[in-house]
């Protein structure tokens, strides 16, 4: 059934983005484009609905701060998050990451017959790390979160789609006085004090179309509610024409040009690294499942590799023993002396057993630099970690 799930995705993902042609292609794209319209009405009256104030956002007596994107996906915000949690809690900030587990798989809960008539789901949100331990496999975690959890020590992790509920319990529990919002610009429920919002060098804005005709969840123009701009996977090349059409959205957000940093090569199974340039003139297997496999891919050969045998799966794809072992051989075959993931897509991976990886797998292991803007994140950092006298965090971002 997952299966079946995945093609029938990867069937709309290339309708959407014209990979797909022939007339039924043709007609769902119709179709589409006019559903695409009506969210986009539906997107700006939710917005309009909270600007006035008829739907009521929650407050929590503290920091709140959503790091998010207009597009689905492929902006690279995870990395993004985690230095930022890195940043606040080394600036003696207490944390806590918010998110809603995306394709992750609750563990099965006892509810009471109440439930079925009205009365209020109470569960607590999942703890993916309290700060000192990881408690939940990816599975239940989702794999985003697991992955922040595991990289970041003395940083609170929950999972909820209530945000208002995971955060409540993040204060009351740990006396949390900053919450990041993972991807969290449509979650208007709970009011952020600031947003932080990707833009991916290499698509800005996707193909330009809202959901679900296109990739984008809000109209560009929404670009306006940013405090700061992040654009992300920058080659080193000059963003004159991007930000020119940023600033006709937003005049006053800081822009902040980054890139993602290959730092090392990790192995999966037993954690050894190796630098990076062991992949210069070697000949390797890519496999991954995110929404930008060619990135990555051409990451890779810009590191010297050549990739000689590429698999691509749907975004969060959960692999398979069957799908490794099948992989693993077809690299064997050709005689690759490693297979290069993601670290996305490793934490997704089964524990296969050492002596069944005949072909060793390693993740590629990044972080975010900061190519241009440094004393705004750094003045955006230190006004979150020292506010001015005599002013709550609250009352200064106001």
């Amino acid at each position: 059934m997952s299966r079946w799930l995945e093609n029938l995705e990867q069937f709309a993902i290339d309708v959407i983005l014209e990979r797909r042609h022939g007339a039924r292609a043709g007609i769902l794209r119709g179709i589409l484009y006019a559903l695409s319209f009506i969210y986009e009405r539906l997107v700006q009256l939710r917005l309009y609905l909270y600007r006035k104030r008829i739907f009521r956002e929650r407050t929590l007596g503290c920091l709140v701060i959503s790091i998010g994107n207009l597009t689905v996906g492929g902006t690279g915000k995870t990395p993004i998050v985690e230095k930022f949690a890195r940043a606040l809690q080394s600036g003696g900030r207490r944390v806590a990451i918010l998110s809603r587990g995306y394709k992750s798989v609750p563990r099965p809960s006892k509810r009471s017959w109440l439930h079925g008539f009205g009365k209020k789901d109470v569960a607590p949100p999942r703890i993916v790390s309290d700060g000192k331990s990881l408690l939940l496999d990816s599975v239940t975690a989702g794999d985003e979160p697991y992955m922040l959890a595991h990289n970041l020590k003395d940083v609170i992790v929950l999972v909820d789609k209530d945000r208002v509920k995971s955060g409540r319990f993040a204060i009351d529990k740990w006396k949390i006085d900053t919450l990041l919002l993972d991807d969290g610009l449509q979650y208007l429920h709970l009011k952020h004090r600031l947003d932080m919002v990707l833009v991916d060098r290499q698509a800005p804005f996707g193909n330009e179309l809202l959901l679900p005709r296109g990739t984008l969840r809000e109209p560009p123009r929404n670009l306006r509610r940013a405090s700061y701009i992040f654009i992300t996977k920058n080659t080193g090349e000059p963003n004159d024409a991007l930000v020119q059409r940023i600033r006709r959205y937003n005049r006053t957000a800081e822009i902040i040009e980054c890139a993602h940093k290959p730092l090392h090569l990790q192995n999966i199974l037993t954690g050894e690294r190796l630098p990076l340039e062991r992949l210069r003139d070697t000949y390797i297997g890519s496999i991954c499942g995110i929404a930008a496999p060619e990135s990555f891919e051409g990451g890779l050969k810009k590191l010297g590799a050549h990739v000689d045998l590429a698999k691509r799966y749907i975004d969060h794809h959960r692999y398979s023993e069957a799908e490794m072992n099948s992989f693993i051989n077809r690299c064997l075959r050709r005689d690759l002396e490693m297979i290069v993931t993601t670290e996305k897509d490793a934490v997704r991976m089964p524990r296969l057993q050492e002596a069944e990886v005949k072909v060793p797998i390693y993740f590629l292991r990044v972080e975010i630099e900061i190519l241009s803007g440094h004393e705004s994140w750094e003045h955006c950092v230190a006004r979150i970690c020292k506010p001015q006298p005599l002013l709550s965090p609250e009352r200064f971002f106001a």
